[in-house]
C-alpha cells in the first residue's frame, strides 16, 4: 500500500500537471519512480483512478459558469455544442484506438495479454512525447502571440461573431481537428491532451477562451472512459492475483486514494487559474518551453537508470 505522504505528493503533481499543458501522466510516472513506487501496480492504478476523478470535478467546478453561458443559454447553442463535441469525440476514437491496437499487437507480439498501459512507465517513450508536445505548444503560442500583437485576435472574434448567431463555440472544423489530435494523445504518455488540443485550436484560428472551454469540455467527456479503462485493468489484475493464490489488499489504499482525490481537486483548481491567466495574457508558449526542458530531464533520468 502506498504511504499517505506519497499519495498526497502524487495528488498535487497530478492535479497541477493534469490541467496544465505539461502532461500529468509524464509527471506522475516520473514522481512515482523517484518515490520508489511501481506505476503499473494495481494499488497505484486505484490511486490514479481517484486522482483523475478529483481533477475531473475541478474542471467541472471551474468551467461550469463559462459552459453555461457558452453552451446552455439557448437550445440552438446547446445543439451546436452537442454536435461539435460528438464529432470531436468520434474522431478521438477513430484516431486513437486503432493506434492503441497497432501498438499492442506490435510491441507485445506473441503475448496475448499485452496492454499499452504496460509501456506507460517507460521514460524513453515519455521523453519524445514531451518533446513533441512542447514543440506544438511553442509554435502555436508564439504564432498566436504574434497575431495578438498585430490585432488579429480582435479581427478573429469579429469574424466568429459574424458566423455564430448565438453561443460561444468553436467551428465544426476546429472541433474536428481538436478531437483528432486528442486521439493522438491517448496512446502516448507525455503528449499533453490539453496542450495539444488547445494548441491545435489556436492554430486553427479559434479564440483563446473558446479553445480552452471546448478542450476541457472534451476532457470531461473522455475522462470517465479513461477512468473506466483503468478501473477495469485494476480489477483484472486483482482477479488474476486471487486466482494465483495471492489476493491483493486494495482496501488499505482506499482511504489514501480518497484523500488524494480531494488534494488533486484543489490542485486542479489552482492549475486552471494559472493556465487561464497565461493563455489570456499571451504566455501560452512558456508551457512549451517547460515541456522541452522536461523532455531533456526525463531523457536524463532514463539515462541514469530510472
Amino acid at each position: 500500500m502506498p504511504s499517505l505522504l506519497k499519495v498526497l505528493i502524487l495528488a498535487v503533481v497530478q492535479g497541477l500537471a493534469e490541467l496544465l499543458p505539461v502532461s500529468s501522466s509524464a509527471h506522475v510516472v516520473v514522481a512515482e519512480k523517484l518515490l520508489g513506487m511501481d506505476p503499473s501496480s494495481p494499488q497505484m492504478t486505484l490511486v490514479l483512478v481517484m486522482l483523475h476523478t478529483g481533477t475531473m470535478f475541478s474542471v467541472i467546478v471551474y468551467f461550469w459558469s463559462q459552459w453555461k453561458h457558452a453552451y446552455f443559454t439557448t437550445a440552438y447553442a446547446f445543439k451546436r455544442f452537442v454536435v461539435r463535441a460528438a464529432w470531436a469525440t468520434v474522431l478521438t476514437g477513430v484516431v486513437g484506438y486503432p493506434i492503441i491496437e497497432i501498438i499492442e499487437h506490435t510491441a507485445f507480439k506473441g503475448h496475448s495479454k499485452g496492454e499499452i498501459e504496460m509501456l506507460f512507465s517507460r521514460l524513453d517513450l515519455i521523453a519524445p512525447a514531451l518533446l513533441a508536445a512542447g514543440l506544438l505548444i511553442l509554435i502555436s503560442g508564439l504564432r498566436e502571440r504574434a497575431e495578438a500583437q498585430h490585432g488579429v485576435e480582435s479581427a478573429r472574434l469579429d469574424y466568429e461573431r459574424s458566423i455564430v448567431l448565438t453561443g460561444e463555440n468553436v467551428t465544426f472544423a476546429q472541433a474536428g481537428w481538436m478531437g483528432a489530435v486528442q486521439g493522438l494523445c491517448l496512446p502516448f504518455r507525455g503528449f499533453s491532451r490539453s496542450g495539444a488540443t488547445i494548441s491545435v485550436g489556436l492554430m486553427m484560428s479559434a479564440a483563446r477562451r473558446r479553445a480552452e472551454q471546448f478542450s476541457f469540455a472534451l476532457a470531461v467527456i473522455l475522462t470517465p472512459l479513461a477512468i473506466a479503462r483503468e478501473a477495469e485493468r485494476m480489477l483484472k489484475a486483482a482477479h488474476a492475483a486471487s486466482l494465483a493464490g495471492q489476493p491483493l489488499d486494495l482496501h488499505g489504499s482506499v482511504m489514501a486514494a480518497l484523500l488524494g482525490m480531494v488534494f488533486s481537486f484543489f490542485a486542479g483548481l489552482a492549475a486552471l487559474r494559472w493556465l487561464s491567466s497565461w493563455l489570456e495574457h499571451g504566455r501560452w508558449y512558456l508551457f512549451g518551453i517547460y515541456c522541452l526542458a522536461a523532455s531533456v530531464a526525463v531523457f536524463y533520468l532514463h539515462h541514469i537508470g530510472y
